[in-house]
């Protein structure tokens, strides 16, 4: 009975412990996520100018309807959407190939992993100025253009063309991004047991054969985890048009995160903003629980 009782106790004290490390997240989560939202959405049926303040006029789902017929809404979130297709099974195989890559042991391979890694450590706005310059149209200032001229190739408008605009943002980002998932790869591969890949070997499966039957269904979960997050940061786009592009040319890098940007903080409408925010939210939340259920269900 005494005994039952301080295992009891015990029990007590660690959920206790559990609520008490628990709350600074919780505190935090409802801070800066939960009262966020509950203001956007409140903001959203409401008429309000940022640099009119005590100007505010309820307009019911006003918002909202005239963001059904705004095509640079919809040009936003197809754009969102054409990036997120494009970079993430890009950013994924990259990362996942890098990874293996350093997995091997062999000499500079430290090197290797903390010059991959080191975009990670840099600001997104300072990378996004260097590549601007990089991809000047200019031979004699951007330096890809200067290598394709040297090749006897034509230069290429890499951020003037509505064509190429988006695409080499993507570029850009698939490699900037490709560092943070290669060392979530990397530990899952460390995790791995070597004497799976002996037993195959023995077997006579080939190296391709052990990628597909050894290393992918061990790999399943981290997988999983890395397409999740980088989905979501795909759907954040920001930094990348606001510095390269300004959205340009002819809203073909136009995002979602921008377009609610420049509809609060450049335009002032701060009401019409919160409702786009609102939507979009919607969307990527949607997007993220089926993408659990497609992978829950592989």
């Amino acid at each position: 009975m005494a005994k039952t009782e301080q295992m009891s106790g015990r029990k007590r004290d660690e959920r206790i412990a559990g609520y008490v490390f628990s709350l600074p997240a919780v505190v935090l989560l409802i801070a800066f996520l939960v009262v966020p939202i509950i203001y956007t959405v409140y903001y959203s049926v409401f008429q309000y100018q940022v640099m009119r303040p005590n100007d505010i006029t309820f307009i019911g789902f006003e918002n909202y309807h005239k963001l059904i017929t705004d095509s640079d809404f919809w040009i936003s979130l197809k754009n969102t959407f054409y990036f997120t297709i494009i970079v993430v099974p890009v950013q994924c195989a990259l990362a996942l190939a890098l990874a293996m890559l350093v997995s091997k042991k062999f000499k500079g391979v430290a090197i290797f992993r903390t010059m991959y890694f080191s975009p990670q450590l840099t600001s997104m706005v300072v990378i996004a100025v260097l590549w601007t310059v990089l991809y000047n149209s200019n031979p004699n200032t951007g330096l890809i253009n200067a290598l394709l001229v040297n090749l006897g190739l034509e230069p290429i408008n890499f951020l003037t063309n509505e064509r190429t605009a988006m695409n080499s943002i993507i570029f850009m980002s698939a490699w900037q991004g490709a560092g943070y998932q290669m060392m979530i790869f990397l530990a899952g591969l460390q995790g791995i047991p070597r004497d799976q890949y002996e037993a195959a070997s023995v077997d006579g499966a080939t190296p391709w054969q052990q990628f597909w039957f050894v290393t992918i269904p061990n790999l399943k979960g981290t997988i999983k985890y890395v397409i999740m997050i980088t989905m979501i940061q795909a759907m954040k786009l920001f930094t990348q048009p606001y510095v390269m592009t300004q959205g340009g040319p002819r809203n073909s890098t136009k995002t979602m995160v921008y377009y609610i940007y420049t509809q609060g903080f450049q335009k002032g409408n701060f009401g019409y903003a919160c409702s786009v925010a609102a939507v979009f939210f919607v969307i990527v939340v949607a997007m993220s629980l089926i993408l659990q259920k497609i992978t829950s269900e592989e």
